[in-house]
């Protein structure tokens, strides 16, 4: 199984590009089963969960051609409405093939979903959802089972908190109900934005995308068209690399990295002393050499992602002072901080959504173990600042997210190889 080296304590300075968005790609590749013909994407990553996501097309028989960061899928020769546990175990956003199939076919059987270990993020919404546009819901044996009489039926939905995949599965199967679907209360993710700017490319007509209210008039015909489609940057990845540049007090260009995206990132990163300058090429970021701390709380969609916490939190741990780390998205997001302090940081969690974080002059490299995705990104980030040798074990985690992570840190001067 391999491993990511690290040697700490070299400055991050040069430029690096950021890739396509994997939470974008992932429900416009979904996408591709309403279509009648071919999509053609450009700017998708080499990432585990996209060839996660395409291996599950391609099993429910999608041809699939594949060409660097280009990807053409043609669904139109789709026979299969079940996607099976070995495939979709692997990955939650499997979820987002069931209301494209149900639209579809007005029948899907997709086993209930994998991903990583970060807390309980249950499908009811998006069953609930569905079971408003007119679908009849059950789950056996580990499998979610959808059926309609003839074609989905708009109407109102109301989601009791934000959620980003659920509004996108809803959106995607609303493209093919008769009459209009309203979704209240949406998730607003640059994500949402991007999936409704390609179903409209399809000849969709959705309306709203990037609010809370989302309109969604249903297409005359059984499917929607071909059409091209572009992977916005990837927000996270770009905030990861923000991050890193600020703790190691480099400088550093984030090519690629959309200001409008991330600026609760920025704000923070300006609030810890760091430089954060948005250029015509994307972002600039040079660290400070007293780094100051702030707070954080994790909010939906445009407040801090939950998905930044963990790198910011290694920010903190080498501040002045001491900072607060709330979560408010997922009960089970701290399982990085015993890595963290195995190598040196000081942060204590209470209440089991609070963590304090109190800021120390270094941190020493270490064995340590990723436990998800977003927390193996921090633990590189505190091997790149530690003195000393850090080994991140089960690095899988971070394949799933991060396009070639230690290469592109390699171009920048840091000392990082993969083992």
């Amino acid at each position: 199984m391999d491993k990511i080296e690290i040697i700490g304590g070299a400055p991050l300075h040069g430029t690096v590009q950021i890739s396509g968005a994997k939470n974008a790609a992932l429900p416009l590749l979904a996408a591709s089963i309403l279509v009648q013909g071919a999509v053609d994407y450009t700017n998708i990553p080499d990432l585990m969960d996209i060839k996660s996501i395409k291996s599950l097309l391609q099993d429910l028989g999608a041809n699939i051609e594949s060409s660097g960061s280009r990807v053409r899928i043609d669904a139109s020769p789709i026979h299969k409405i079940e996607a099976e546990y070995d495939l979709v175990r692997k990955m939650r956003a499997s979820i987002l093939v069931l209301g494209p199939l149900v639209a579809r076919f007005g029948h899907a059987r997709v086993s209930l979903p994998g991903g990583c270990a970060i807390g309980a993020r249950p499908v009811d919404l998006h069953l609930k959802g569905l079971e408003a546009l007119g679908a009849k819901i059950s789950i056996e044996h580990g499998y979610i089972e959808a059926t309609t009489e003839g074609r989905l039926k708009g109407n109102e939905f109301y989601f009791d908190i934000p959620t980003v995949t659920g509004t996108e599965n809803l959106m995607m199967a609303a493209t093919l109900a008769t009459g209009t679907t309203v979704l209240r209360n949406c998730a607003r993710e640059p994500e949402i934005t991007a999936l409704a700017d390609a179903l409209n490319r399809m000849g969709a007509d959705v309306t709203g995308a990037g609010t809370a209210v989302i309109k969604i008039n249903g297409v005359e015909t059984k499917s929607l068209k071909s059409a091209t489609v572009y992977v916005i940057p990837d927000r996270i990845e770009a905030g990861t690399f923000m991050v890193a540049a600020a703790a190691t007090k480099g400088d550093v260009l984030i090519k690629g990295a959309k200001a409008e995206h991330i600026g609760e990132i920025i704000s923070k990163l300006r609030q810890s002393g760091a430089s954060v300058e948005i250029t015509d090429d994307g972002i600039r970021v040079k660290g400070v050499e007293n780094i100051k701390s702030t707070d954080i709380k994790t909010l939906p969609y445009p407040g801090f992602p939950t998905d930044m916490q963990a790198q910011f939190m290694v920010l903190m741990s080498i501040a002045d002072g001491n900072s607060v780390v709330h979560e408010t998205i997922f009960e089970n997001r701290f399982i990085h901080v015993n890595e963290l302090q195995r190598m040196g940081a000081d942060i204590s969690i209470s209440g089991g959504n609070y963590a304090m974080v109190r800021g120390v002059k270094s941190l020493s490299g270490a064995q340590v173990m990723a436990s998800d995705l977003r927390a193996s990104a921090s633990l590189v980030i505190a091997g790149l600042v530690a003195k000393g040798t850090t080994t991140i074990n089960r690095v899988y985690h971070i394949d799933r997210g991060y396009e070639s992570i230690e290469k592109k840190f390699s171009s920048l001067g840091a000392n990082i190889r993969r083992c």
